[in-house]
């Protein structure tokens, strides 16, 4: 017998786009609830500004995001995950930032959105999947003992 078990069959891109819809839908929420409603600069004495979002708020999107994205990727889904999430934020700030810029810039912003949530999930589904595959081989090796 093989020391290590045959790897699981991935999921079927069925399940994975319904994932990925449901983690969209959950990022553009989360968006909604945790920086959506602000749209204010502070204006700091020297005439700098900064803004609109505090780091509370960014991290708070990105703490509550976890939970959801560590979920599917314990189930063994890895594609839906990171296009889901990078979908939702990139729709959400497109949707958000373009009613509040006339300049246009707000582009330029959208695309680092996208790119840095890919980039973001996709680290977070490879060392959560390692993770967990890992603690399956742990687990079968134990049984198979």
């Amino acid at each position: 017998m093989h020391p290590y078990p045959a790897r699981p069959r991935p999921r079927a891109p069925l399940s994975e786009l319904f994932v990925g819809l449901a983690l969209a839908l959950t990022a553009a929420a989360l968006w909604a609830a945790w920086l959506g409603w602000d749209h204010v600069r502070d204006v700091h004495p020297d005439g700098s500004t900064t803004g609109p979002y505090e780091p509370w708020q960014v991290l708070g999107l990105v703490l509550t995001l976890l939970p959801p994205v560590c979920w599917a990727v314990f189930r063994r889904f890895r594609v839906g995950p990171v296009v889901g999430v990078a979908a939702g934020l990139t729709v959400a700030s497109f949707y958000d930032w373009s009613a509040h810029d006339a300049s246009g810039l707000y582009g330029v912003g959208v695309i680092m959105v996208a790119i840095g949530s890919v980039m973001a999930t996709g680290g977070v589904v490879a060392v959560v999947g390692g993770l967990a595959e890992g603690r399956a081989r742990r687990r079968t090796r134990a049984v198979s003992r």
